[in-house]
């Protein structure tokens, strides 16, 4: 057990740094077990006269510290394993300090340390504390001048902003100097050295100015790098268009790294991926990576304005920037690959992840009020919760104001670190609206249930639509206040028929009454249309309006959202043993009329194939039965298979597509549909499928087919799954972000000894318990994506996490307190299972030595309600 108990930062004690650091010249003299860092900051006090100066570092061994080229007396100076303390400093002064850093042994992959033989460094949120003495904290900005020294092994030496100088060092070294001319926080500094091939181009911005584009990766990558530049264009000429954000410096750089843990990160100029997110071509990356790739790569370079021009005053304003740039990323991604499907991508992501995380002990608002570690605070609530509220503030303000309010929040925070009231303030004075009661969205854990009953009057030919809402009480928050909710709606008639065009009502109290008048008949609502707020939404409807909506919705997102919420209860019926086979043979013929509409996006029908998930089915059911529900969910999916046998033979044929590859939307869909046919029919293992699937993984001719084969022959299981299983990896063993898939797809197996496999392939030789993608891969998809074998009665796949867990949490504490999330919401299952839970939560919280990301997330989640 810990023998002390970490303290939280909150957010009221907030007071600003008492020292602006205005310049920061760093001198790093690169070895891999003894680099030298020399730091000479340019000081200024702004606070109390007397005032000490107080600056973080950890892991740091001091080598000399300086004020005004005179070395501090040792009883000027205070230092612990966290802080730095000098006392009696000078209003004004120059300070210099040297320390010694070993990246070869940084495990943690924070701060700088070394992959594949290379240094890079990873500063969000805290990272630069172990690199040098100095206030990490996102509101001190300074300007930043950089020499890197190194052997000439490393040919690369990159920095952020400009290169200002290169030239020869002694003992065959050589040296780069890099400028930033933009007063930046220490958690965007970055720097990498290396052997790096490089693919290059430009951009010429709106303005007519030339910037050169440069991505960095391993040797012999660079065509894979392709796709991630065409992409970086892209987004550089959405942004200019779209946002009316052109970029500001000469040079744009990304580099890409194998062991990272993060997907990306938006260091001023020189953006740092894991390689899973920037290297794709047709044979190695699948049509979900090529997506990711150009949703994140995106992300990164509009942080450029949301998040590095403007950043966050502390780290509990960071929805200041990542929710407002998801909001950003998710709007370009739409635009290339279609609204409505990416839409509903969207939100199966906010419903599998946050949704959850709210109706959980770990639920905390989009601003938090504390943090031990704020690591543990880049979570879907902070990024895709974030997102759905700049959302709102966009529908209820109205896109042309929301582009005015926004247009002021960049003239009037250019340039400086601030909050989440400064920028809602933006939209007030734009509007004259009060904002008050929108802020609450900030302020507030949980997700509203929004619940409509209808009252039809023929006489007079109205319908009263009564709104009301509420929100469950979550840790901290017993009480919950109504918040502004819009909610976008529809009338269809009884043959699918648009009744009312979409109309927009904003819910502003705990209940409120609509009256729409001249409804010629009882009509058939479509409500929320297009996922309008994030909120759990209940309707009294009747028995056949799902069918309606689910054929003739003109709003293709509710046109899904019927469908998984007729698969859902029927489901959740089957699972509480009152099946409706009746239901479920009606469902089946819907889905195979949607699927037959010739006018139809392939793309969508793909989204109409997947059925609710298995974690999104245990938050509608109470408590949650795994094994009830994986039974109920694969009942109905062998019941399609059989039922639409022909139709998604022919699917699957209709699809294949020859000649060259396309990443474009729109060969994308077409294989999505081919795939998810090919998934569907894999639930009934007769041995045409059997053959169909074996064909469709030997002919694959690119890897979104090689992986749609094997995760087919995974789920039925046998022979042929075992011979794909060792195919795959004699073929591609020697491609580490492939041989990730490979793992991820066996932790997926569907089988009794599921648990077994996965358990040996921890000790298999490409098994990297190191490397943050490879864990995930394995570990993460068992525990998050597998739970019927996850949620083992004998609570061995609870046990095994713990395990994972402990070990991670001795070398990369923020990847170990990642895997405590499927533990987390224990309180939900049944009670047998529960308790298994809840004893390998209290294990892992009584280990001694535990960091303190592991050791928050852990005691919260034990936490009394």
């Amino acid at each position: 057990m810990r023998t002390d108990t970490p303290q939280p930062v909150r957010l009221d004690e907030y007071r600003p740094y008492p020292f602006e650091v205005e310049e920061t010249h760093l001198d790093f003299r690169l070895e891999p077990n003894h680099t030298r860092v020399k730091a000479t900051l340019t000081i200024r006090r702004t606070g109390d006269a007397g005032e000490a100066l107080v600056l973080n570092g950890e892991r740091l061994k001091p080598v000399s510290v300086k004020i005004d080229g005179v070395d501090v007396a040792p009883e000027a100076m205070e230092r612990t394993d966290e802080f730095l303390t000098l006392k009696g400093v000078p209003d004004s002064f120059v300070l210099e300090t040297e320390v010694e850093i070993d990246p070869e042994n940084n495990k943690a992959l924070m701060g700088l340390y070394m992959s594949g033989g290379r240094f890079c460094t990873q500063c969000e949120a805290e990272g630069f504390r172990t690199i040098t003495w100095f206030p990490d904290r996102p509101d001190v900005l300074s300007r930043y001048t950089v020499r890197v020294e190194a052997d000439r092994a490393f040919r690369h030496l990159l920095s952020n902003g400009n290169k200002i100088e290169e030239g020869n060092a002694e003992g065959g070294r050589h040296f780069a100097v890099w400028n930033d001319p933009f007063p930046k926080p220490c958690y965007l500094f970055a720097l990498v050295a290396g052997e790096l091939d490089v693919l290059e181009d430009s951009f010429v911005t709106l303005s007519g100015r030339t910037v050169e584009l440069k991505v960095f990766v391993d040797t012999g990558m660079a065509p894979r790098a392709a796709y991630a530049l065409d992409s970086l264009k892209r987004a550089m000429k959405w942004d200019e268009e779209a946002w009316g954000r052109e970029y500001d410096l000469d040079l744009f750089m990304i580099v890409a790294v194998r062991d990272f843990n993060f997907g990306a990160m938006e260091n001023k100029g020189l953006n740092i991926f894991n390689s899973s997110l920037l290297l794709a071509d047709p044979q190695t990356a699948t049509d979900m990576d090529y997506e990711r790739i150009e949703s994140v790569v995106a992300h990164e370079y509009f942080h450029n304005w949301t998040g590095d021009r403007i950043t966050c005053r502390d780290w509990f304003q960071l929805c200041v920037k990542e929710g407002l740039t998801v909001f950003r990323d998710q709007s370009f991604s739409a635009d290339m690959r279609g609204e409505a499907v990416q839409r509903i991508k969207d939100v199966r992501a906010l419903r599998a992840r946050q949704f959850a995380e709210d109706a959980g002990p770990l639920a905390h608002p989009v601003r938090p009020a504390s943090y031990l570690k704020i690591d543990n605070f880049y979570t879907a609530t902070i990024y895709e919760k974030g997102s759905e509220v700049i959302r709102m503030l966009k529908t209820i303000v109205g896109a042309g104001d929301f582009r005015k309010g926004m247009d002021l929040y960049f003239e009037r925070w250019d340039g400086h670190a601030t909050t989440v009231e400064a920028f809602i303030q933006c939209f007030a004075d734009v509007t004259k609206r009060d904002m008050t009661g929108f802020f609450a969205w900030y302020e507030q854990a949980g997700t509203p249930t929004v619940s409509i009953t209808q009252t039809y009057d023929g006489d007079a030919k109205t319908l009263d639509l009564t709104i009301s809402q509420l929100t469950a009480p979550t840790p901290g928050q017993p009480t919950k206040q109504p918040l502004p909710i819009p909610i976008s709606f529809g009338l269809l008639d009884d043959d699918g028929g648009v009744m009312r065009d979409t109309e927009l009502v904003v819910l502003e109290g705990a209940e409120t009454t609509v009256r729409l008048e001249d409804i010629p008949t009882e009509p058939v609502l479509s409500a929320l249309r297009g996922f309008s707020a994030p909120v759990t939404l209940e309707v009294e409807t009747r028995a056949r309006d799902g069918y309606i909506l689910l054929a003739s919705d003109p709003d293709l997102f509710n046109r899904w959202e019927a469908g998984q919420a007729l698969a859902r209860d029927l489901i959740l019926r089957r699972a509480n043993g009152q099946p409706d086979e009746v239901g479920e043979e009606r469902f089946a013929a819907a889905m195979g009329r949607a699927l037959d509409d010739q006018a139809a996006d392939p793309a969508f029908k793909a989204q109409l194939l997947a059925l609710p998930s298995e974690p999104d089915l245990s938050m509608a059911m109470s408590p949650a039965d795994p094994a009830a529900i994986h039974e109920a969910r694969a009942a109905l999916r062998a019941r399609l298979a059989v039922h639409l046998h022909d139709l998604l033979r022919r699917l699957h044929t209709g699809m294949q597509e020859a000649g060259e590859f396309s990443a474009a939307s729109e060969a994308a869909g077409r294989r999505a549909l081919r795939n998810a046919a090919l998934d569907l029919l894999a639930a009934d293992a007769h041995v045409d499928n059997v053959e169909l699937a074996m064909g469709h993984f030997e002919a694959a001719a690119n890897m979104t087919d090689a992986m749609g084969g094997l995760s087919a022959l995974i789920q039925i299981g046998g022979e042929e799954a075992e011979d794909a299983i060792a195919a795959f990896h004699k073929k591609w063993r020697d491609e580490p972000l492939v041989l990730d898939k490979w793992f991820a797809a066996q932790a997926r197996d569907p089988s009794e000894g599921a648990l077994g496999r996965v358990l040996a392939l921890t000790a298999h030789p490409d098994f990297e318990a190191k490397n943050p993608n490879r864990l995930r891969a394995l570990v993460s998809t068992f525990a998050g994506f597998n739970p019927d074998r996850f949620h083992a009665p004998d609570g061995s796949g609870y046990r095994f996490l713990a395990d994972q867990i402990l070990a991670t949490d001795t070398f990369n504490p923020m990847t170990a307190a990642r895997l405590i999330e499927p533990l987390g919401n224990w309180r939900r299952y049944k009670p047998e299972l529960g308790a298994l839970m809840k004893a390998q939560l209290q294990r892992i919280a009584a280990q001694a030595g535990l960091s303190k990301n592991v050791y928050e997330l852990a005691t919260k989640a034990l936490a009394e309600e």
